[in-house]
């Protein structure tokens, strides 16, 4: 399997820590319609149906850790609150 590209990961980090297309379009400063994009060749290298299970394989393969998730999720939460 070919490892995924720098951005394919950061999209589908974002997308494990919840955050919508449209979210992480805004956060990596690209189009909701390419945040898209870039989940369904995530998918296909994956074999994934969903976002859930491109996750769940992401980091069953080493391509995303728990760690990576958790901060990225725990730094929104920090943005939000200070907010």
């Amino acid at each position: 399997m070919r490892g995924l590209t720098v951005r394919q990961r950061q999209v589908l980090l974002l997308a494990a820590a919840g955050y919508t297309s449209e979210q992480a379009g805004r956060r990596l400063g690209i189009h909701r319609n390419t945040v898209d994009r870039h989940l369904q060749e995530t998918y296909r290298l994956l074999g994934a149906r969903d976002r859930t299970h491109a996750v769940v394989l992401a980091i069953y393969h080493g391509h995303i850790s728990l760690a990576d998730i958790a901060a990225i999720a725990t730094a929104t939460h920090t943005l939000e609150t200070a907010a």
